[in-house]
């Protein structure tokens, strides 16, 4: 086939490249049902057919009167197989997390005007029910689980027929690159959600110029395991890389049966953030605390070793020959607990701890860490296996054809045809964004080695001491994180007379490490009030202080006894802390910092 110019061009292109019996595999009953290509492209174009009944188009072309269509569901293969049939109408998709607030969904769906919306469940299902009166743009919901007294999906495709399908393909024609394809709203970590207005064009030159850089496989054997909501354009965009590379994509059920589905479908590899790896990390650890004797020496000597690799450097003899007694010995272990046949980890949407990059690496699961901004559709830069083309504790290089150039202030701004068309209804927000030509990301970053980008912080998380000093919290937060014995940090400060954190123990390791002191522990209340912890998170902050300067310091500080989550709202769907909310909702324990 020519040139892809459209994203669901990916079903066309698999088709006649290396058609297969599971391009998409889900667990149904208990059982990995596979769906072959053929299959997912009478799915969609049915699909596509049934919302042509239903009235959709995107025949107006314009960004506010093409019809828009809401998806609000766990990663399965009805996710992607409705996000192509609403590209092939011209429509354009909306896709929101499942952990979206209530009244940010009802924001969304509004703004947005929203027609139909697609449903994963009961649960969200009888959230959308609740709030449609409120929405006066919204039709119908439709559910991918049979839900009672709801509409099924499934009622769309039966819709099809032979003037409906010539109709599908005469849509399909009129679309291009310059066509809408979604808009992802972005709550981030303050204020109202903006909608991401990504074109065909956009999405489509970032999985190529991606596929191409990493590089990519073409490979029909290759299978990915799918977990980080499908919402969220990384995972979206390299869904596209598999399709594009005949890779089949397996749909993990839900986070918590992760294990297990590695183990069954023994992926070639995965997306993640990098507080899913610091969990896998934390376990992986504790279970090192439980052993005894020669076998826990074993573990903790290998993890030691892990530390000190750099695969840019060759480390000697006397060390390749422990790294390979810790492979063979310890992480083997590890590597079987992933499936035992992982090739390529990329993990992107905050900054991974380098002490986890490199332990992982030398225990042969390789991992790369990327960055880029759904703004940019969204990679900019990453970590790859060629060699020069990886440096721990950055991004790594910029992915071929995107430019990008660093601010006088050192924000990161990038250039390229992955740079989204602008913000819905929101020329204002579109004008600050995009100057002449160069998105501003909002990130401040440095090269290293003049080709590798590093990440230093937020423009926006920035502040200033009482005494002037400016401060920047992430390199602050992410070194007191790569202690086993902090899970979560949040520095504070501005306008203060010294920095301060407030700080989440890591709980798991904490109850462990107290079992081996004979300390009794109780509840979380009497272990963070117990002497012996205190002494021990004063000693943790005094050696974390010495490698900043005096007013980066963390003079001093507060344990908590419950873990920001998404659930109480203290997170982003992305993983990252909600700053703002977190000192509004910890005010208090800010103020004893200060008292």
């Amino acid at each position: 086939m020519n040139q892809p110019t459209r994203l669901f061009d990916c079903i066309e292109y698999q088709l006649q490249k290396f058609a297969k019996s599971d391009m998409f595999a889900a667990k149904i009953n208990g059982a990995w049902q596979p769906l072959s290509t053929q299959q997912v492209k009478t799915a969609v174009d049915n699909l596509s057919a049934g919302l042509l009944h239903l009235g959709v188009s995107g025949n107006d072309m314009s960004d506010e009167g093409t019809d828009k269509i809401a998806i609000i569901a766990n990663n399965r293969p009805e996710w992607l197989i409705t996000d192509l049939a609403v590209q092939q109408t011209g429509a354009v998709l909306v896709p929101l997390y499942p952990t979206t607030s209530t009244p940010e969904v009802q924001f969304i769906l509004n703004d947005a005007q929203v027609k139909y919306i697609f449903v994963s469940n009961k649960e969200l299902y009888d959230k959308i029910k609740g709030i449609q009166p409120s929405v006066p743009s919204l039709r119908e919901i439709y559910t991918f689980d049979e839900v009672e007294g709801a509409r099924h999906w499934t009622e769309l495709p039966a819709y099809a027929n032979e003037s409906l399908l010539k109709q599908v393909e005469a849509h399909k024609a009129a679309i291009t690159g310059q066509s809408l394809a979604t808009i992802i709203y972005t709550s981030g970590t303050t204020g109202t959600p903006k909608g991401v207005m990504l074109l065909h064009g956009n999405i489509l030159s970032n999985v190529m110029l991606g596929r191409s850089s990493f590089p990519f496989e073409e490979n029909p054997a290759i299978k990915a395991l799918s977990f980080l909501p499908l919402n969220h354009i990384f995972e979206k965009m390299l869904s596209y890389i598999y399709m594009f590379n005949g890779n089949s994509i397996y749909y993990a059920e839900n986070l918590d049966t992760i294990g297990d589905n590695l183990r069954e479908v023994k992926p070639d590899t995965f997306t993640t953030v990098p507080r899913l790896l610091e969990k896998v990390y934390e376990r992986i650890i504790t279970a090192g605390h439980n052993l005894t004797g020669i076998k826990k020496k074993l573990f903790f000597w290998s993890v030691a070793v892990a530390e000190k690799y750099d695969d840019t450097v060759d480390g000697g003899l006397l060390y390749n020959i422990k790294l390979a007694i810790a492979n063979k010995l310890v992480f083997s272990k590890w590597r079987a607990a992933l499936g035992g046949n992982i090739k390529l980890i990329v993990t992107g949407g905050a900054a991974c701890q380098e002490k986890l990059l490199r332990i992982f690496n030398a225990a042969k699961i390789p991992v790369f860490e990327g960055y880029g901004p759904t703004e940019n559709s969204p990679v900019i830069s990453v970590n790859r296996s060629g060699k020069g083309l990886h440096k721990f504790g950055t991004v790594g290089p910029p992915i071929d054809g995107t430019e990008v150039k660093l601010a006088e202030d050192g924000e990161i701004c990038v250039k390229g045809p992955s740079v989204m068309k602008g913000y819905f209804k929101r020329p204002d927000l579109t004008a600050e964004a995009i100057i002449d030509g160069w998105l501003h990301t909002g990130d401040i970053g440095v090269w290293v080695d003049g080709k590798f980008l590093k990440i230093t912080d937020r423009k926006k998380e920035l502040f200033k001491t009482s005494g002037g000093k400016y401060v920047a919290p992430q390199p602050l937060e992410n070194k007191l994180k790569e202690n086993p014995f902090i899970e979560q940090a949040l520095i504070v400060g501005p306008e203060r007379k010294f920095v301060g954190a407030l700080i989440v123990p890591a709980y798991t390791f904490l109850q462990s490490w107290m079992k081996h002191q004979n300390i009794p522990f109780t509840t979380r209340e009497e272990a963070i009030a117990n002497p012996l912890i205190v002494k021990m998170y004063d000693d943790i902050i005094g050696e974390i202080n010495k490698t900043f300067n005096h007013v980066e310091q963390v003079k001093k500080y507060q344990l908590l006894t419950k873990e920001w989550s998404l659930e109480t709202g203290e997170m982003t769907p992305k993983m990252s802390i909600k700053r703002k909310v977190v000192m509004e909702k910890y005010k208090a324990d800010i103020e004893k910092i200060y008292a």
